[in-house]
């Protein structure tokens, strides 16, 4: 199928759609261990300061915002009997699998600075080696279906497998990998589990890029075969920069990169506030996971619905706003001396409930997120003229990456702030520490999500206009003039 063509929205098989999903498994992997446990790791138990762990992602989240668009727009244009996106998808499944593993082994016994340097070329090896299949993977979500409920189901299915196999993954840490010795009474500080779980985690990854792969392998021939032209670099940056001047686009990718600062700010600190500031050990711990397990259904069930009740700007605004005041609740009581102490009945209770909303509000905020960016590319091709879904979902993606990016420095700048100690034991980090600890957190993350309310509120595609574009592109096609 030509470029410029327009799709009517069919409906998929359900092994195409089981398929397309399982892929995001590998991206979830890497999210939630550079989110998660990345910087604790490193800073605990390698005993990295947390200032240059959040430096070292930094750097590699800037080498991401140059290496993704060309990942995408390379993606957009390639010619091949496997079309132009599965050919990458392919060729990732071995480097991205082996360069993950590879941060979780760093050798034993270098100073700071050449750790600091491994963290950085690991970490830049494993997030482009995965931009290489996410990018085209993605992509595919605006090419399979372009309707504008059918998208928002294929890419919250895309999003349940995503968060289902890293959360699975976390509960296999925590169960399996961190095992409590005389050396290591709090599990999460054993190194040895960091490797173990890196090791499954290389092997989950290679499974999964090839079965999501293969899986769609017989899509190729419905999806779209871009005008063979002569691109010069020039010329490809400038279609870059043309494609990207988009008003929706620009206000949802930075409010996008807004709200990863802020889930990336949160997961980076979880780990923190659960084993200091509430004194919860690895098991009471896993039952947030086990929480999320059913956040992330809840998320899949409620976001079309909200998309079509509240239309997907005004339903992502009111979610972002509920899930700020629920997420901080408990820490700003603690703060103000009417939360239950730490030890008591209530307290994990009532925190692994507080987690459950609040996750399940930031999973349909992210869904609706992508969905929008989704809405763009017709928006984009009515614009330019071409179809740039690469290009597009390049930035989803690098979008996802700053989760981890974003989210780590400005966690391991809060540390830096409060005065948080390197490689602490629980029963020596000061009250006062964790005190300044929460009273920095809360009032940072009022000020992400009102920068994100800010920021989509510019988005204007609504499913009427998306409606119309879809309408015009048809006509266009034709050869009418609209």
């Amino acid at each position: 199928m030509q470029d410029g063509a327009v799709i009517a929205d069919r409906e998929l098989k359900l092994s195409t759609r089981l398929f397309y999903g399982v892929g995001a498994i590998a991206f979830g992997l890497k999210d939630t261990g550079f989110s998660y446990l990345l910087l604790i790791f490193y800073n605990q138990v390698v005993g990295l300061p947390a200032a240059m762990v959040g430096a070292a992602i930094m750097i590699a989240l800037v080498a991401d915002a140059f290496f993704d668009p060309i990942v995408g727009q390379i993606s957009d244009n390639w010619h091949s009997r496997l079309g132009r996106r599965h050919p990458f998808m392919y060729a990732s499944a071995i480097p991205a699998a082996v360069t993950f593993l590879l941060v979780w082994i760093p050798p034993k016994g270098w100073s700071h600075e050449s750790l600091f340097f491994y963290l950085i070329v690991t970490a830049i090896l494993a997030r482009t080696s995965l931009s290489f299949f996410e990018i085209p993977s993605t992509a595919l979500s605006a090419e399979l279906v372009n309707g504008y409920e059918s998208r928002t189901r294929l890419i919250s299915m895309r999003a349940l497998f995503q968060w289902y196999g890293s959360l699975l993954m976390t509960l296999a840490t925590f169960y399996i990998f961190f095992k409590t010795d005389a050396a290591h009474p709090a599990a999460q500080l054993s190194r040895s589990g960091y490797v173990d779980y890196g090791l499954a985690s290389c092997v989950v990854i290679f499974v999964v890029i090839m079965a999501s792969a293969i899986g769609t392998h017989d899509q190729i021939p419905y999806l779209r075969t871009p005008k063979r032209r002569s691109l010069t670099l020039p010329r490809l940056f400038q279609e870059m920069a043309e494609t990207l001047n988009n008003r929706s686009f620009a206000s949802a990718i930075f409010a996008g990169i807004a709200d990863s600062m802020g889930y990336g700010l949160s997961v980076s600190l979880s780990l923190y506030f659960n084993t200091y500031f509430w004194s919860l050990n690895p098991r009471q711990i896993s039952l947030f996971v086990f929480s999320q397990l059913i956040s992330s259904i809840i998320a899949v069930m409620i976001a079309t619905p909200i998309a079509q009740r509240f239309g997907k700007r005004n339903g992502a605004i009111l979610i972002k706003i509920g899930g700020l005041l629920i997420g901080i609740s408990p820490i700003l009581l603690r703060l103000l001396g009417v939360f239950p102490a730490n030890g008591s009945p209530i307290l994990l209770p009532w925190l692994v409930a507080n987690n459950l909303v609040a996750v399940t509000l930031a999973s349909v905020a992210a869904i609706l997120g992508s969905a929008m960016i989704a809405d763009v590319v017709e928006d984009s091709e009515l614009k330019t003229g071409r179809r740039s879904e690469g290009l597009l979902f390049a930035t989803v993606f690098f979008m996802g990456k700053a989760v981890s990016g974003v989210g780590i420095f400005a966690a391991s700048m809060v540390l830096l702030a409060v005065g948080f100690p390197d490689t602490a034991h629980r029963a020596v980090v000061a009250p006062d520490v964790l005190t300044r600890l929460g009273w920095t957190y809360v009032p940072v993350q009022f000020v992400i999500v009102a920068l994100y309310v800010l920021l989509i509120s510019r988005y204007s595609i609504t499913r009427r206009s998306h409606a119309e574009t879809l309408t015009r592109l048809a006509v266009l096609k034709r050869g009418v003039d609209v």
